[in-house]
């Protein structure tokens, strides 16, 4: 180590080792690739909106390729995964040009501040008008949460029934495939 890092490295120690000293935070270091999340409207998440064509995202880097979707759907459905800072999928109309029809998210958006992870207080209290519909709970194991478009929506959480915690965001709905 030459003459010049040394003096560097001592004095970060020393700079780290003074606040210490006197009790104040040292700054932490950003992340490297930590976006903030995408924000959840009634027309899309970020800059993927419904009725944008796959050309038209593909070429934005928004989604990846486009690839068969949902078998009970049809031969000629279509989706593709989206990009991140976003995870999830779309699914495209099945006429040309393709045209997403809905938005599934996974994780890197919020709405209101809701996102994955979140409980029902929390959607409650985002969304007072959200209605929680009970009858997937048996079938799919979650409890839909359908914010109306009085409320800023027309989209829905899946709140797992175990854990009771979000799980998925669906744009305008939740799209039943699996």
């Amino acid at each position: 180590m030459n003459a010049s890092w040394s003096r560097v490295l001592i004095t970060t120690v020393a700079a780290g080792a003074a606040a210490a000293a006197l009790g104040t935070a040292v700054a932490p270091a950003l992340t490297v690739g930590a976006a903030a999340p995408q924000k959840i409207t009634s027309t899309g998440a970020g800059a993927v909106k419904l009725g944008k064509t796959h050309k038209q995202l593909f070429d934005a880097k928004l989604v990846g390729v486009i690839r068969p979707g949902c078998e009970l759907g049809g031969p000629n459905t279509r989706g593709a995964n989206l990009r991140l800072p976003l995870k999830g999928s779309v699914d495209y109309t099945s006429s040309s040009p393709r045209k997403v029809r809905s938005i599934s998210i996974r994780g890197g958006a919020t709405a209101k501040g809701v996102g994955i992870g979140a409980t029902q207080a929390k959607i409650k209290q985002a969304f007072p008008k959200v209605v929680f519909d009970h009858a997937t709970d048996e079938v799919f194991g979650i409890t839909l949460a359908k914010v109306p478009k009085s409320d800023g929506g027309r989209f829905q959480f899946a709140v797992d029934t175990k854990t009771k915690k979000v799980t998925l965001i669906g744009i305008p709905g939740i799209a039943f495939c699996e």
